[in-house]
């Protein structure tokens, strides 16, 4: 037996036990073989460094030198700088830190209305980057990364990590989905739960060590308010998409590439959904572009159905609820999977020739590599210069989904979208919607 045949057996030994109906233990995906030698290792910067942002900066150390970080909160900064023996530098503007030409890498770990204009500016100084997810506020602000990447050559990774970990659980339902055993004509249902709803909240004065005009960017100049930032901005449109960016940034895409329109996108939107502190009679371009205010509350949809058709008649339908998760269902057999299991009869009825065909066709849709460390997908793509399995291109057209669900349901209506042209089919109102009045100085220079 070749080394390549062991590797693989192996492999499948480790995730078959993820797979089947109970839940399973998390096998973490040693990386240490992986990382390099200290003469070899990248330095790295890490941009926004508060929960999720400190520990992609923390994970990238096992592959890099973290040598500066930057916030607009001093204490996040001051807090990740101290995880560190060789303390990194400190920064409050990142465009200071990307002026240092000895960085190689950065990761950004930013509230989402920062992502675009740092990651653009990242890829212009040359840095490769590693940005969480979701990527964008709006959908050009997707058509611009994309355009940025393509014109360095930066390699670029998104945190979706649902393409790279949880025992290959989610590349197995998208193999299963795309050979045709469930169906030819199949239906993706994302559960990704309920957003809170709180407000109208009153204001404050921000705490000395956050500079609360740099931290709101391009959104537009309110008063602060402590429910705005630090976790709660994905519960305002002008920050984020609610759970639809949130859990929608990993399950649609999920859902988009079973279904094979993971470079495309759907042709219709419809759905219904529950908005707290938005009025009946509510202009959304009037509201994105400053004539229009709204309470000083949470603003994005509670609970929802939107449905996506696709080319083919395929579809995929986002909810709220129940079971957070992905089903893929055709009318030959449906699946579900998320972070804790694989289930339905098709994976009970897989023969060891059909786990052995599974298991070839996982490592055939991770680019011929085998998954497991994100991060260290990130860095091993950083030496020899390809695109990691979590790429710009497609996840554009994942959040193009999630920002497409905001859109029908704000605007309460059917929507036409054109995936080859990227707008909307006679509707200008909501062709309106795909960008957004940004406030200076921090509008994006694409």
């Amino acid at each position: 037996m070749t080394r390549t045949q062991s590797t693989r057996r192996e492999f499948l030994a480790k995730s078959a036990a993820a797979v089947g109906a109970g839940a399973a233990p998390y096998f973490r995906t040693s990386a240490r073989a992986a990382e390099p030698s200290k003469n070899d290792r990248p330095l790295a910067a890490a941009i926004g460094v508060g929960g999720k942002g400190s520990a992609n900066g923390r994970r990238a150390s096992r592959f890099a030198d973290v040598v500066a970080c930057c916030d607009v909160d001093r204490s996040h900064a001051e807090r990740f700088a101290g995880h560190f023996d060789g303390k990194p530098k400190i920064y409050h503007d990142y465009r200071e830190l990307l002026d240092r030409k000895d960085i190689d890498v950065v990761t950004i770990g930013t509230p989402d209305h920062w992502h675009t204009a740092i990651c653009i500016a990242a890829l212009q100084a040359g840095k490769d980057v590693y940005c969480e997810k979701p990527l964008t506020l709006t959908i050009d602000e997707g058509k611009l990364i994309c355009r940025a990447v393509e014109q360095t050559g930066r390699v670029f990774q998104v945190g979706t990590q649902q393409r790279s970990e949880y025992h290959a659980m989610f590349l197995k339902a998208i193999a299963l989905a795309r050979s045709g055993r469930l169906g030819k004509r199949l239906t993706a249902t994302c559960s990704i739960g309920e957003a809170p709803s709180g407000g109208p909240f009153p204001t404050a004065d921000p705490p000395p060590e956050l500079d609360w005009d740099f931290w709101l960017g391009q959104a537009p100049k309110v008063d602060y308010t402590p429910q705005r930032c630090h976790g709660n901005f994905r519960w305002w449109l002008e920050y984020s998409g609610g759970k639809m960016t949130d859990w929608g940034a990993h399950h649609l895409d999920i859902a988009q590439w079973g279904l094979g329109y993971e470079s495309s996108g759907p042709v219709e939107i419809e759905g219904e959904g529950q908005f707290p502190n938005i009025p009946d009679d509510f202009d959304p371009v009037a509201f994105f572009d400053g004539r229009e205010k709204l309470p000083n509350g949470y603003n994005t949809a509670t609970r929802f159905q939107i449905t996506h058709t696709y080319a083919n008649g395929s579809k995929m339908i986002v909810r709220h609820g129940p079971d957070n998760g992905v089903w893929f269902e055709g009318e030959a057999g449906r699946i579900f999977v998320n972070r804790r299991r694989l289930t339905g009869k098709p994976i009970e009825d897989l023969t060891d020739a059909d786990k052995e065909w599974l298991d070839d066709e996982v490592i055939k849709l991770y680019r011929g590599r085998e998954p497991g460390n994100h991060m260290r997908d990130f860095f091993d793509c950083v030496a020899n210069r390809t695109q990691p399995i979590s790429d710009v291109f497609t996840h554009h057209r994942t959040m193009t989904a999630c920002h497409l669900s905001n859109l029908a349901l704000l605007l309460k209506r059917k929507l036409r979208w054109d995936p080859d042209r990227e707008d909307f089919v006679g509707d200008d109102q909501a062709s309106a919607l795909c960008s957004r009045r940004q406030r200076e100085p921090y509008a994006i220079k694409g």
